[in-house]
């Protein structure tokens, strides 16, 4: 009597898992399918008046089959195994079979398949996640401000601001171009700079630092210019020596010595320079400049040129 009757709780598990299994090979039926049956059930009609309407319908029998299947809510099929799970409480655990020790779990009916949780080692990582730790620390900025036109040259008095990255033992802030033209960092002495621009610089500079540092980072900034002027005089609002931070035209220089007075003589403006020893002198006609004529006269200024404005 035992004997047949552990046969029969081998069998009544043995087609709950193969009906699991099919479950899980098949695709799932179509979702409005699905969601038909399970309002149907909610409502109160029985699976089989479901079954006839959904095919009157127009569904197909085999695809109302594994819907009703598939819409089975967990008590619907906690239904379906009270005799089984009684006949194996009869049974000692040593006689039950290794198929019914681990009976199937059933698939949740908000779940098909495709979407059963797997661990997470299986799992996709998320698109948006980062695949590299964060980088720490200060980051460089891609564009430098090096405080003056690309193409400055260095001179004697202009101030200097010289950063190694990350290496902040061989950096150097507001060193002092000397006359000789060179300056002194931690790590160097006697580096002569004067005549290069700042990329030039940079550049010098890190050839004589790839001795001493691995790879280093060089920048140089211009914080203050002395070495390059032109000179403002006569009856311009602010007379004295203008830093040449750009290459200025006449109006240009104008400008930044905050325009004419009232006394000036506009047609009389000149700019004198000195060149091989010999000194030149320049003429400008502010009035034709300010109509758009006698362009030409409106020469690009040079550092050391004095722009002379008569009364």
């Amino acid at each position: 009597m035992l004997l047949r009757r552990s046969l029969i709780v081998c069998s009544l598990v043995f087609g709950l898992t193969q009906i699991a299994v099919h479950a899980q090979d098949q695709p799932p039926p179509p979702a409005d399918l699905v969601k038909y049956v399970r309002d149907a059930r909610n409502a109160g009609v029985e699976d089989p008046q479901i079954e006839r309407n959904a095919v009157k319908a127009g569904w197909a029998a085999a695809a109302v089959t594994d819907a009703m299947t598939y819409a089975a809510t967990p008590k619907e099929v906690a239904r379906q195994q009270p005799v089984a799970k009684a006949a194996l409480a009869e049974i000692p655990p040593a006689t039950v079979p290794p198929a019914a020790q681990t009976p199937p779990v059933p698939v949740s009916p908000e779940q098909s398949p495709a979407t059963v949780p797997t661990d997470k080692t299986d799992q996709p990582e998320s698109a948006g996640a980062p695949t590299t730790p964060p980088a720490t620390g200060p980051v460089k900025p891609e564009v430098i401000d090096r405080g003056v036109p690309d193409d400055y040259e260095i001179g004697a008095g202009d101030v200097l601001s010289i950063s190694v990255w990350r290496e902040p033992e061989a950096s150097v802030g507001g060193v002092v171009v000397r006359p000789d033209g060179k300056i002194s960092m931690p790590l160097l002495k006697g580096i002569s700079v004067a005549g290069l621009t700042p990329t030039e610089a940079e550049k010098f500079i890190t050839e004589k630092l790839v001795k001493l540092i691995k790879v280093p980072d060089v920048t140089v900034v211009v914080t203050g210019i002395s070495s390059k002027k032109i000179y403002a005089v006569g009856a311009l609002r602010k007379e004295g020596p203008i830093p040449y931070t750009y290459k200025m035209n006449v109006m240009q220089a104008i400008s930044e010595a905050g325009g004419l007075t009232d006394y000036a003589k506009r047609k009389k403006i000149y700019i004198l320079r000195s060149q091989g020893g010999r000194e030149y002198r320049l003429p400008f006609d502010y009035d034709a400049a300010m109509k758009g004529e006698h362009m030409e006269l409106n020469h690009q200024m040079l550092p050391g040129d004095t722009l002379v404005v008569p009364h």
